[in-house]
């Protein structure tokens, strides 16, 4: 294994060997890390499960003094500078706690519109007096942040806002008019970070207090979930506001916008697996509670393989999440914090894993919508009923995948971030493309080659030849399209979905292989099994979206070829994933909750 001398660079997973890498993986997670996961767990047990009910009926008021609660312990702080009151930790330990708050969905949406999108803005892009006014007091919660992007006409398409802001006369002060939508916290927030079109046509960021005179907010919106949090429409009428308000460079506020959703979506990501594991261990439960035909359907084999495939995905996307966590960490480490553009460079360092980010946010989306989906059905008619947790889980869940940029719309960043990053010259993707080139051209293309007495070689091939699928694909549609590729979307998703997988698989295969080779054995022949699992079921997606895309490029003349090459990448996975998923499901039953 090669241990790394520099940062780490973002989308290596399509260039890195799988399990070249010594990656972070979450059995390494220190005490301290462990620590804090657990003060976050104790938390909502002690503090705000008790007080549910009275969130869900409209109480934003608890949802305030519980937010204000979560900053004497330190939560509110956790990623601002202790020279600004906070307690600056590591981005893996912040994702720990971001994981174990969102077990209750609406705390979890309102701590993180106010440390994230809410707070980060003003830490990446502010001036020094604008960290010193704000940044401790935030840190307390002495004063609350929201993050005002949505316009009623502009959802995805946020460069379009119609919110103006306009010199003043005297030139010390912008007039501010426009409305913001489905503002988080915007009931009691006291800072608003509101993008706005400066001059008309200068797309900016601007810091407004909430007790400017012009400053209103709307009533709270009837939401489908999320009941407890405050969701607003915010109102700026002739909202008179300081220039030195102005955050970050005029004109540039696409940078703050996409920077910050970057991390919101690897937050989301990291949520949403805090979510999904709440879900299973009601779902087991409930299994082993519920008796029917004599016995309890936890003895069933549908429901086994139900449980067993959720024991599957949580790996899988908490492998996904922690590796991430583990490059910044590891890139933010090489930084001086003593040099004057540290917020900067670290702003770069997060910017490197875009693609990372919007991978998480729609794996992480999905997969938790499928464990609480199949949660629900696991529990039959009493699953529709709001007596019931897993109802509150359902509702709650959808709005994953709208959040942060739609599923959609992340779908088409994925392969477009890819391309724009081999522009730039970051990485060859035509070297890759000519070493799949180079495979076709064997009559009889041989399998990645792997020291036969490691861990996993057969699954380790598989991961590599459905990274050359991947590449594959991605060839034709440049080759059909070339700079119009940006507006195939359907071709985007088919690629986006096919990236998914693999990285979901890449980082799987690294993690259990990295315990492996340390001789680690603790679950480790279910880890195995989890990853086999996964493997084969991302493997068949992978090469079914090949075909898919290969269909509609090509013509009547070449489809044979292209389909010819396709099958010559083609491996089929040799395991019985139904003995597989029926044997972790017993694990899961046996142990209750999500235990790898």
């Amino acid at each position: 294994m090669t241990e790394k001398s520099e940062a780490p660079s973002g989308c290596s997973f399509l260039f890195q060997e799988v399990g070249s890498e010594t990656l972070l993986i979450p059995e390494d997670f220190n005490d301290e890390q462990q620590m804090f996961a657990k003060t976050a767990r104790d938390f909502m047990e002690r503090e705000v499960h008790p007080r549910i009910e009275e969130m869900e009926h409209g109480d934003h008021e608890l949802m305030r003094e519980l937010l204000l609660k979560s900053a004497e312990v330190g939560f509110l702080g956790i990623d601002i500078p202790v020279e600004y009151g906070g307690l600056q930790v590591d981005k893996t330990t912040s994702m720990l706690v971001a994981e174990n708050l969102a077990s209750y969905a609406s705390f979890a949406t309102t701590y993180s519109a106010h440390t994230t999108i809410g707070t980060l803005p003003l830490l990446y892009f502010g001036t020094e007096e604008q960290k010193q006014k704000w940044l401790p007091k935030l840190a307390t919660g002495e004063l609350l942040a929201a993050y005002a992007l949505t316009e009623p006409s502009s959802g995805s398409d946020a460069l379009s806002a119609k919110t103006r802001a306009m010199l003043s006369e005297d030139g010390e002060h912008y007039i501010v008019d426009g409305q913001k939508m489905w503002i988080t916290n915007a009931g009691f927030s006291d800072l608003f970070t509101v993008f706005c079109q400066i001059d008309g046509n200068k797309f900016s960021a601007i810091l407004i207090e909430s007790d400017r005179e012009g400053v209103s907010t709307g009533a709270e919106e009837k939401k489908m979930g999320l009941k407890g949090s405050s969701t607003r429409l915010l109102n700026l009428e002739q909202v008179k506001v300081p220039k030195e308000n102005v955050l970050g460079e005029i004109g540039k506020g696409h940078k703050i916008a996409f920077n910050i959703l970057n991390i919101g979506r690897f937050k989301l990501g990291v949520g949403t697996l805090g979510a999904a594991k709440r879900a299973a261990k009601i779902a087991t439960m409930y299994a082993k509670e519920r008796v029917a035909f004599g016995q309890p359907i936890a003895n069933f084999g549908a429901i086994k393989a139900k449980l067993g495939q959720m024991l599957v995905d949580l790996y899988a996307l908490e492998s996904s999440c922690y590796r991430v966590a583990g490059y910044m960490d590891e890139g933010l480490e090489q930084l001086d914090r003593s040099r004057e553009d540290y917020a900067q460079e670290t702003m770069k360092q997060i910017e490197e894993f875009a693609v990372e980010d919007s991978i998480l946010k729609v794996l992480g989306s999905e997969v938790a919508s499928q464990i609480i989906d199949e949660a629900l059905q696991i529990h039959g008619g009493m699953g529709y009923s709001a007596e019931l947790e897993i109802e509150r889980l359902y509702r709650d869940v959808r709005i994953n995948r709208i959040f942060e940029g739609t599923n959609e719309i992340n779908r088409m960043l994925i392969p477009g971030m890819i391309l724009k990053r081999m522009g730039k010259g970051q990485f060859n993707l035509f070297t890759l493309i000519q070493a799949v080139d180079e495979v076709l051209e064997a009559d009889e293309p041989e399998l990645p080659q792997f020291e036969q007495m490691d861990h996993l070689v057969e699954e380790r091939q598989i991961v590599e030849r459905a990274k050359q699928l991947t590449l594959y694909s991605a060839n034709q549609a440049i080759q059909k399209h070339m700079a119009d590729l940006r507006d195939q979307q359907e071709i985007l998703m088919l690629l986006a979905d096919q990236l998914i997988d693999v990285y979901a698989m890449d980082s799987t295969v690294a993690r259990t292989l990295q315990l492996a080779r340390a001789g680690r054995t603790k679950d480790l022949d279910l880890k195995t099994d989890a990853t086999r699992v996964l493997v084969a079921a991302c493997f068949g997606r992978v090469r079914q979206r090949s075909e898919t895309l290969v269909c509609h490029i090509a013509n009547a003349r070449t489809l044979d070829t292209h389909l010819d090459a396709l099958a010559k990448l083609a491996v089929i996975p040799r395991q019985d994933t139904i003995r597989l998923r029926r044997k972790l499901g017993e694990a899961l039953i046996e142990r209750e909750r999500y235990f790898f």
